[in-house]
């Protein structure tokens, strides 16, 4: 066992025997498998306590029938972390897709008035990424298409790069003009 993972041991319990609660200078600190290496136990920090000398060495190798109030602890609260750690990560998950969601719409209202033609990926992920994040989606969708029809040709029927350009343009500026008056 390193001494990194000696000392992690040490810290998580207080520097503190679990079984006579004795600290240093009073006692020499060891760290303690709670399943025996010789039963299968493994040095993984879940399985290790910090103890003292002589309760380490009265112990040997016999295994605990009462895990020690303060390791149960520990063992509680890494519950909860791994609990709050797992709700965390549905709910980035949940802002991820309602985000994929919202780009996907700001991309249909852009082919709507322009047809044959699409946003790129890395604009989608970059720019309409960072409106929809920091916008409501109605404003962003009011955006690309206020920004569609200003330059949207009905006449000729043109679906030209200029025109197509132009829109992009305009969109990102009413984009970044709410985004920085704050009129969100």
């Amino acid at each position: 066992m390193n001494k990194r993972l000696r000392f992690e041991v040490f810290k998580r319990d207080g520097f503190q025997c679990a079984y006579c609660r004795k600290t240093p200078p009073e006692v020499t600190l060891e760290v303690d498998h709670i399943e025996p290496v010789s039963a299968g136990g493994t040095d993984d920090i879940n399985n290790l306590l910090t103890a003292c000398f002589d309760c380490n060495r009265g112990k040997t190798n016999i295994p605990l029938d009462k895990i020690p109030n303060k390791l149960s602890e520990n063992l509680e609260i890494l519950k909860e972390k791994e609990e709050q750690l797992r709700e965390y990560r549905e709910f980035l998950l949940e802002v991820e897709t309602r985000i994929q969601n919202d780009i996907f719409l700001v991309e249909k209202v852009f082919e709507l008035n322009y047809p044959r033609n699409c946003l790129t990926e890395k604009f989608q992920q970059v720019s309409i990424r960072k409106f929809v994040e920091l916008l409501p989606i109605l404003v962003v969708l009011n955006a690309i298409n206020m920004a569609c029809l200003k330059f949207h040709s009905d006449i000729s029927n043109e679906f030209n790069d200029e025109n197509i350009n132009n829109s992009i343009r305009y969109f990102c500026g009413i984009c970044w003009k709410r985004i920085k008056s704050g009129e969100n």
